[in-house]
């Protein structure tokens, strides 16, 4: 992946970043980890699978029978691990270039709006 990742997409390789979960396991950290701002519907969240697997960063990881449904994992592939880092440390030097050119503004002590 070369352009900037869309945050969902994002999101949805850094919830697997720890260990493999199933889908709505996905769901429930991609909105812990953006504090509620992105909440994946689950028809997204498939395509999204499925697409990030065909590209070989995450991949199936088990399959188990839950309440009488199966539930599938999935996992962080280590094609999908260096794409993650990449991504991690390119938005890590995007904000703290904008932080810098914040103190250089002397504007440090803004308000969130």
């Amino acid at each position: 992946m070369s352009a900037p990742m869309q945050e969902p997409t994002f999101l949805i390789l850094a919830s697997l970043a720890e260990q493999a979960l199933h889908g709505y396991g996905v769901i429930q950290a991609v909105a812990k980890l953006s504090d509620n701002r992105v909440k994946l519907p689950p028809g997204t969240l498939y395509g999204a699978l499925e697409r990030l697997t065909g590209q070989g960063l995450v991949a199936a990881d088990r399959e188990e029978v839950t309440d009488g449904r199966l539930r599938r994992y999935y996992r962080l592939t280590d094609e999908g691990a260096e794409v993650l880092s990449h991504e991690a440390r390119r938005l890590s030097s995007n904000a703290e270039a904008a932080m810098a050119g914040l103190r250089r503004g002397g504007r440090t002590g803004l308000a969130h709006g």
